[in-house]
């Protein structure tokens, strides 16, 4: 019986051009700190200690404290200088990135959870964490599915690995005391949110943002839009108790 409901964010519960939102983020965080360093320069790096959080598999170290020993020496500015820059940013700036975007939030997202909360599911926001909380929060609020007493949301203060390794969704399981069997994630990337299938955790991809490519992709155990999802929790025989 399932027990858990991890949700994938970009692209499944809220729904904008994620390039096009990359693009407006990094043209933003370079800006802030353009009297410190290099805007080009920055950027570039910025995405190369991301991709350092994302390879990381040290389970010693949070992807923050991954991203922090690797960034500042590499753009040339101490850490303790770029910190609180950034820390403004994130709090001040990047809600702005929301104007320059076409978000779409899903009505019936925020329904859902209420539903599965209500019912007495565990809710997890499975979202690749590679941004501070304060980030994934925002985000959350433009899909309309924020201030709701989830069980877990991922960031990068708190989680060790990143998707598509296999490990970000064991650190889940064994943060939430659940079994593959007792969870199901949705999602909408066959290679970041369907890798969890190799941990036997049942598997639904949404195809209304459908990303569908890389070398962990997996096939669902169900499809379909969001709406056919809604009907899906409705109907399935899982969830007929919590």
């Amino acid at each position: 019986m399932i027990k858990a409901v991890l949700f994938d964010l970009d692209g499944t519960l809220v729904h904008y051009d994620y390039e096009a939102f990359i693009e407006a983020y990094l043209s933003a965080v370079a800006g802030k700190v353009a009297g410190l360093v290099d805007p080009r320069r920055f950027a570039k790096q910025l995405m190369k200690s991301t991709e350092a959080m994302i390879s990381s598999l040290d389970p010693m170290k949070t992807n923050m404290e991954v991203f922090w020993d690797d960034f500042p020496g590499k753009v040339g500015v101490p850490m303790e200088v770029l910190e609180p820059v950034l820390d403004e940013f994130y709090t001040r700036d990047f809600p702005n990135i929301q104007t320059v975007l076409d978000v779409r939030p899903i009505p019936a997202a925020r329904k859902l959870i209420e539903g599965l909360l209500e019912d007495g599911y565990e809710v997890v926001i499975a979202t690749n964490p590679v941004f501070p909380a304060v980030a994934i929060q925002e985000r959350m609020r433009w899909g309309g599915i924020d201030g709701l007493p989830y069980h877990l949301i991922t960031t990068y203060e708190t989680s060790r690995y990143c998707k598509p390794n296999v490990e970000y969704y064991g650190e889940i399981l064994e943060h939430i005391g659940r079994k593959p069997t007792e969870c199901i994630m949705i999602g909408n990337n066959t290679c970041e949110d369907l890798v969890v299938k190799d941990l036997g955790v049942t598997t639904y991809l949404v195809e209304d943002c459908l990303l569908d490519m890389g070398p962990f992709r997996r096939e669902p155990d169900y499809r379909g839009s969001f709406t056919d999802l809604v009907a899906f929790f409705d109907s399935n025989v899982f969830f007929t108790t919590a």
